[in-house]
């Protein structure tokens, strides 16, 4: 019989229809048989040894919720014997009802040790706490994961122990993963928590890589990129991570159309095996990035949400260093310009920020500007080493693509058809904030905030925390612009302040969307003695009233 080894996570949803991704124990045939009749089958693909199905949901009724169990081969593996969560529910969003959209990067899964865990209580163990306490109260509507889901490169002591039975882990890559097996093992410890299960089989999920999904500053710059390929070790890791992250993660992003639509998936389906058919697609998204598109869209009624990969779209040449290739630029402009007036709040969900403590945000450009030569070879030398040295790698790293953003921003939030909000949705940086750009000239008519929530689960050192508060000081300020004239930078096209925190936890931030009127909260989590992980409100107030 096949068995259940790792899901069910819902992912995409819509007021018909949603897709549920499972992984199997051998071939078969997966089915969601939901309480009101709906329901789907698909049957599994391979990959490496291992077995995965997204099951199709059809049937769905707009504005309700129906409770569902998962099958294979007929036989009911979910919910689990015994379990003492609720029953998993598919809720069927109604596009007039509104959104609440929670979201949070950098989640590092490692189980504690002997019940203590040295980075701080979960927020996503301390949201599914609150759910299964009240199964009928507020809740997400979709739940936005902005990155560093695995750790590639910061593994814990119990995934050490798994790994240094298969190599020696004196060799390389060392105490990082490999190869596809041991990025599954990442995927387990990070999903198979039975909180963090039940959690992702309830709550629509969305998510994009960042670079602990493959490596640490994966993609700084292109000397970078030169020395990791010179490694013996890096293409078998990059091309795992991208395998890993195809099947676990981007296909639950995918709608049902696309999913049809698209040739790799297809493929994976038409041969016993799809390792080289998803290797093959993976090798050519390395060579060549504009290949693949790992970014993309949803729309939940008036809301459009556009999820930006910030990673692996870069261009790495520093004569026309970009954040985004020239295709998904175009792409990103289509997208926010698609039918004006067609949505009240708009979405950017990019894992770096577009806004960083002015400090930061100078030191990155004057970097740049060094690497690409604008004071000699000897400055360009040293602006490399400070720039892998500092994780110089942000928007900011990039200052035509940050202008660039700025500009579609104002374009996009002008006008009589201008959405109520604009709203970046990042993390990475462990920790929150709030900032918000003024234009020098006549600005946009929405408000346009930056929303920075990480981590979800992990910690900064002190160091990092004072850098981060004394980064947005006068001082510092005045810092930043005397490194912006050394490097011939012009003004950047926006000037922000600073509006909320800087706020340092594992935290979740939740938007609440309603008509053109838009509320955030922030919640850390914490825990009492004797009591599990439970989320405290740390901030709540009106974006758009």
């Amino acid at each position: 019989m096949a068995g259940l080894r790792l899901g069910p996570l819902l992912r995409y949803t819509d007021g018909s229809s949603a897709t549920v991704w499972v992984e199997t124990s051998r071939p078969c045939t997966a089915a969601v048989r939901c309480a009101d009749g709906a329901g789907g089958t698909a049957p599994t693909f391979q990959v490496a040894g291992h077995h995965y199905a997204l099951i199709p949901v059809t049937g769905l009724t707009a504005g309700t919720s129906t409770t569902y169990e998962v099958l294979l081969d007929d036989t009911p593996v979910w919910p689990l014997p015994d379990s003492p969560f609720p029953p998993s529910a598919i809720h069927a969003p109604d596009s007039e009802g509104g959104l609440r959209v929670a979201f949070g990067s950098c989640r590092w899964a490692a189980p504690p040790a002997g019940g203590h865990d040295p980075v701080g209580p979960d927020a996503l163990d301390a949201l599914a706490t609150r759910l299964v306490a009240d199964p009928e109260g507020e809740r997400p509507d979709v739940l936005l994961l902005l990155g560093d889901q695995v750790y590639a490169d910061e593994t814990s002591e119990t995934t050490q122990r798994w790994l240094s039975a298969r190599r020696d882990l004196n060799d390389p890559p060392g105490n990082g993963v490999a190869d596809y097996e041991e990025y599954t093992h990442l995927y387990y410890e990070s999903w198979l928590d039975s909180r963090i299960r039940w959690l992702l089989s309830t709550v629509p999920s969305f998510m994009i890589f960042d670079d602990h999904d493959v490596i640490d500053d994966w993609n700084t710059s292109a000397a970078w990129l030169d020395d990791m390929r010179a490694t013996g070790w890096w293409q078998e890791r990059l091309l795992s991570g991208l395998m890993s992250y195809w099947v676990h993660q981007h296909l639950g992003n995918l709608s049902p159309e696309e999913l049809a639509a698209d040739p790799v998936y297809e493929g994976v389906h038409k041969v016993p095996d799809g390792t080289d058919v998803l290797r093959t697609f993976a090798a050519r998204a390395d060579a060549d990035a504009a290949t693949a598109r790992w970014s993309y869209r949803r729309d939940f009624g008036r809301v459009r949400l556009l999820m930006i990969d910030s990673r692996a779209a870069r261009v790495l040449a520093e004569d026309r260093r970009a954040m985004l290739d020239p295709g998904e630029e175009a792409w990103l402009r289509e997208q926010v310009l698609d039918s004006p007036g067609s949505y009240d709040h708009l979405l950017l969900g990019t894992s770096l920020p577009w806004l960083l403590p002015h400090l930061v945000h100078d030191a990155e450009g004057w970097n740049a500007a060094l690497c690409r030569g604008e004071r000699g070879e000897r400055w360009a030398r040293v602006g490399e080493k400070v720039r892998r040295a500092a994780d110089l790698e942000h928007w900011s790293a990039f200052p035509e693509s940050f202008a660039g953003l700025a500009d579609l921003i104002a374009e996009a939030g002008s006008g009589r058809d201008a959405p109520a909000t604009v709203c970046v949705l990042s993390g990475d940086v462990h920790h929150a904030y709030i900032a918000e750009p003024s234009w020098s000239g006549p600005g946009p008519d929405s408000r346009v905030v930056q929303l920075v929530c990480s981590p979800v689960h992990n910690s900064v050192p002190l160091s990092i925390r004072m850098a981060f508060r004394v980064g947005w000081s006068a001082v510092a300020r005045a810092f930043g612009r005397g490194l912006a004239r050394h490097g011939r930078l012009p003004r950047p096209p926006v000037g922000w302040r600073k509006t909320g925190g800087p706020w340092f936890g594992n935290q979740l931030m939740t938007l609440t969307l309603r008509g053109r009127s838009a509320r955030l909260r922030l919640e850390q989590a914490r825990t009492r003695e004797g009591q599990g992980p439970r989320l405290t409100t740390l901030l709540d107030s009106e974006l758009a009233p």
